[in-house]
């Protein structure tokens, strides 16, 4: 690793998103790295609009804001789950699906249309997208960018007591669990944001 990519493990990184489950998955997966990640709610930086339709815009748009107001690098993602049999609903609007559909804004609303939508629907397959960019100033011309992807089926009932989001339902037929099932320390290790992190960090070594 080079001195630019030395210097990024030696500074402070805003981490830009107020979501308690990204918070401590991005904590695990950071701390090896010897970065500290700073939640932009610590530093008064509000939340970012996202705008957009595809997960690198909204990354990207997150991280400018948060590096924008508080002059630190910043590391952002977007995530999302996408199903085949939904024309790859709910896509961006994972965390906010049930919400777009006159529900309320919560991983129980957004399981329960999910389920609701794909009865009847022999086609199951689902993936998990995440995609992680990183910027050393808010105008950063060449954002690193890294993207995992993780595929799965969506089933019911959900099982498992970690994870958040659609983890419950979404299983993985090569581990024989679901997300939530999973030990922590193992989803870490396997999920789209560990192999979105992989990705990044590569691109950091070879910046």
């Amino acid at each position: 690793m080079n001195a630019s990519s030395d210097s990024v493990t030696s500074r402070r990184v805003v981490l830009a998103s107020g979501n308690p489950g990204k918070l401590r998955e991005f904590a695990a997966l950071f701390a090896p790295l010897g970065i500290e990640l700073v939640p932009q709610g610590e530093l008064g930086v509000s939340e970012a609009d996202e705008p957009h339709v595809t997960f690198v815009e909204n990354a990207l748009a997150k991280a400018r804001h948060a590096s924008l107001h508080t002059g630190l690098p910043a590391l952002a993602d977007d995530s999302g789950l996408c199903v085949a049999a939904l024309g790859g609903a709910p896509g961006v609007y994972s965390a906010r699906y049930a919400q777009r559909h006159g529900g309320e804004k919560s991983d129980a609303a957004n399981n329960a249309l999910l389920v609701r939508q794909l009865a009847g629907h022999a086609d199951r397959r689902a993936w998990y997208v995440a995609v992680l960019v990183y910027v050393r100033s808010a105008d950063d011309p060449q954002p690193l960018i890294g993207e995992g992807v993780w595929h799965g089926e969506i089933v019911e009932p959900p099982d498992g007591e970690h994870g958040f989001g659609y983890d419950p339902h979404f299983y993985l037929p090569d581990l024989g669990a679901t997300a939530a099932a999973l030990d922590p320390v193992e989803k870490n290790r396997v999920s789209h944001r560990a192999r979105a992190l992989r990705q990044l960090l590569d691109k950091l070594a070879a910046a």
